[in-house]
């Protein structure tokens, strides 16, 4: 996006449903939200040949660790955390109203938003000059919402804990009304989360682009009354990834840039020690590639889905963890995503096929679709998982499937049958997740790769609730 000689780059990080932005004037620079590989964020600065100054921080992060702090150390821009945060390094304290003259082309406004957390700030990017009319009067270009106002929803309330979640959706509910009552209808609304993050309430619908007036006429937080809007938002909470309890005490803690070296080479050897000493050895190839054949005992999280997000999810916080590769790259692409959660450390990694990764024969399991399972049916029982988180299943299942959400089956896998499953998801990808997971416990599995919405159109009973 380019007005009045502000540029805005987004930077997308899509395995988590999160941006960043870096906005300049064509010589400097501010940077809101960074991930925590700032390396990209100090390549687009480079492309732009712009010089960061100034790093902002919405909110101290719940669903990745923040690039703010070293990025800021790195270039030597000041780094703007709001002064209510109780962290542990310095920062230039900002609160509600206070203006940052950026250059004399760009300015940045801070409006106090809580509703995601208490202390959560949105950055309004204004330019100085006048734009015809109204000569002396800034014109507002964007506002850098973070896990406020979202394209078609909002932040959820609840990741401080439910002590805390009444009062902050009613906040989240008058900081959308300020930032609409207080902006006007062109402002690009440019936020962190929705764009498939858990720290959503709500869905974007796949939107990648929203102004102040679009929110105004279509989000729920601007088109219904409180009562009516809390209410449907409280109901639509649902579970999110284990691994966020850790992040807000890593980004007050000012954490530093990430160590992406290569990890240590595991031979076959220390593959096969690391499964059998309970740690875990993840293949990152796809599920197809998964399903044909692997190491017995490995887990299957594809490169090709929320990777990070599932991972981090799944992993008993501090078990060791190998990687297991086609390429160098895709080894070097999976370190990069975990970072960005806090796993800094790997045990390991190997690449190549499976056969290079152990002496001992592969594992398999066949793929499959609704269509099928439709058709073993009649023939034969078996038992049908169905790993979609609550919401999902109380919305529409297939009749006599079992419901055990991916984010419970580790600690849950005993309550399966040892006997032929045959799991599903909505697409595949947590179905080849939790297929793994059952195969690694010896349970004969089948995994079906394919859309839920043609279950019902392959005959299968379903069970649907308004």
């Amino acid at each position: 996006m380019t007005a009045h000689r502000i540029t805005v780059r987004t930077i997308e990080t899509a395995s988590l449903g999160d941006r960043s932005y870096l906005a300049h004037d064509g010589a400097v620079a501010i940077v809101v939200d960074p991930q925590r590989d700032i390396d990209r964020v100090l390549d687009l600065a480079r492309t732009e040949s712009v010089e960061i100054k100034h790093v902002f921080e919405t909110h101290i992060h719940n669903d990745y660790v923040t690039g703010g702090h070293a990025l800021a150390e790195l270039t030597g821009a000041q780094y703007h955390v709001n002064a209510e945060d109780p962290v542990s390094f310095e920062r230039n304290e900002i609160r509600d109203g206070d203006v940052i003259e950026v250059s004399p082309t760009m300015r940045v406004r801070v409006l106090a938003t809580p509703g995601h957390t208490f202390t959560h700030l949105s950055y309004v990017l204004e330019s100085p000059e006048p734009d015809g009319e109204g000569a002396g009067e800034a014109e507002t270009v964007a506002v850098f919402t973070g896990g406020s106002l979202l394209f078609g929803a909002t932040g959820r309330p609840d990741l401080l804990g439910p002590d805390h979640t009444h009062a902050l959706v009613h906040h989240q509910f008058a900081s959308a009304q300020r930032l609409a009552d207080e902006l006007p209808d062109h402002t690009q609304v440019m936020p962190t989360h929705g764009f498939g993050s858990f720290c959503s309430a709500g869905s974007s619908d796949g939107t990648t682009e929203s102004t102040i007036g679009t929110e105004r006429r279509e989000n729920p937080a601007l088109t219904q009354n409180e009562e009516d809007w809390v209410a449907q938002t409280l109901a639509g909470l649902e579970a999110y990834p284990a691994y966020y309890v850790h992040m807000a005490p890593r980004n007050s803690s000012g954490p530093e840039a990430p160590e992406l070296e290569a990890p240590r080479v595991a031979d076959r050897e220390t593959v096969a020690r690391n499964i059998d000493a309970g740690e875990w050895v993840v293949d990152l190839r796809s599920r197809t590639a998964f399903a044909a054949g692997h190491v017995t005992g490995t887990l299957n999280f594809g490169l090709d889905g929320q990777f990070s997000t599932y991972l981090g999810w799944l992993i008993p916080w501090g078990t060791p963890l190998t990687l297991l590769g086609e390429s160098a790259e895709q080894v070097a692409e999976a370190q990069r995503e975990l970072v960005r959660i806090g796993i800094d450390e790997l045990a390991g990694a190997a690449t190549g096929a499976p056969q290079d990764w152990t002496d001992g024969e592969l594992g398999s399991f066949e793929r499959a679709t609704f269509a099928d399972l439709a058709q073993v049916r009649h023939h034969r029982p078996v038992h049908v998982l169905d790993v979609r988180r609550t919401g999902e299943f109380d919305k529409n299942h297939i009749e006599d499937a079992q419901n055990i959400p991916l984010h419970e089956l580790i600690g849950r896998h005993q309550d399966v049958p040892r006997s032929e499953v045959w799991v599903h998801c909505a697409g595949g990808y947590r179905a080849s997740i939790a297929a793994s997971v059952l195969a690694a416990q010896g349970v004969p599995v089948v995994a079906i790769d394919d859309s839920f919405d043609n279950a019902a159109e392959a005959g299968l009973p379903m069970t649907e609730n308004a």
